[in-house]
């Protein structure tokens, strides 16, 4: 056993189905797990394959999954197939929320897995048992936040808890939903991985904090109308980092370079993130 490559780790795969959105969230004391685990299509269902990891269960999977099977039928496919079962283990949620995880009797301890509505966490040489319970628990425990939020959180409670017991080195996550990526032309809402790190959990949530910054969406109610005293405060800070001429043109020009332009709709209105990002560059 010690010649192979055990994704040795804790995993959560999850949906949202008001959201229509379907993720993975990983931890493990493996380098760039998240090459490995995680596996997601949205409509379809949610994959995370580890232990002796057989990454062929993502691809084959998913494909199962958008033929129309649940995700009980998924995974006893998937280990029927496979000569090497007892030591995998794989969490699958499907279309309709459902959910199913595998550990085989190779895996080492503590190893073990628990479902439920929209979620499958597992996990594999861990400390016990509560680091699956956390992930389970925090997941049934915070429905108020977005999925991706909701993995995060589920992550930082199951390290909490105990973690991997030989210790933390990379973690993923990854979110899909129906052109929910850049620009609306990607079904890939968050994809994000830190390959090698010694607080990978930390490092995930503060990567995920500027994605969310450049790329998250702020409800168009709670947009700032630019009246003159505003258009003038946005013009005069434009100015000063090199951006003059016309507000609309200067301020696209600005939050091209910062990476902000999907947060840009004109000069009319202006989203608090934006505004917020200007007056720090120039505080």
């Amino acid at each position: 056993m010690a010649s192979r490559a055990v994704v040795a780790t804790y995993s959560i795969a999850a949906c949202d189905l008001a959201a229509e959105q379907w993720g993975v969230a990983v931890q493990s004391k493996f380098l760039a797990v998240g090459s490995v685990v995680p596996w997601a299509e949205p409509g379809v269902g949610a994959i995370a394959t580890q232990a002796w990891a057989n990454p062929r269960y993502g691809p084959r999977g998913l494909v199962l999954l958008r033929e129309g099977l649940s995700a009980q039928e998924v995974v006893a496919q998937l280990v029927d197939a496979d000569d090497g079962r007892d030591e995998r283990q794989v969490g699958v949620v499907d279309a309709e929320g459902r959910s199913a995880s595998w550990t085989g009797s190779g895996c080492l301890d503590w190893a073990g897995g628990r479902t439920g509505r929209s979620y499958a966490a597992q996990g594999n040489i861990l400390v016990g048992a509560a680091t699956v319970d956390a992930l389970a628990d925090t997941f049934e425990a915070r429905a108020d936040l977005p999925l991706a939020r909701r993995l995060l959180a589920c992550l930082a409670a199951a390290q909490a808890a105990g973690g991997d017991s030989r210790g933390q080195q990379s973690a993923s996550l990854l979110v899909v939903e129906r052109d929910g990526g850049y620009g609306g032309l990607s079904d890939v809402a968050v994809d994000l991985r830190v390959d090698d790190h010694a607080a990978p959990i930390d490092e995930l949530a503060r990567i995920f904090e500027i994605h969310h910054r450049l790329f998250g969406k702020t409800p168009r109610e709670e947009w700032l109308p630019v009246d003159a005293a505003l258009a003038a405060e946005i013009g005069e800070r434009l100015a000063r980092l090199g951006y003059e001429g016309e507000l609309a043109d200067s301020l696209d020009r600005w939050a091209g370079v910062e990476n902000l332009e999907e947060r840009l709709d004109g000069a009319e209105e202006i989203d608090p993130v934006v505004l917020d990002a200007l007056r720090g560059a120039t505080a």
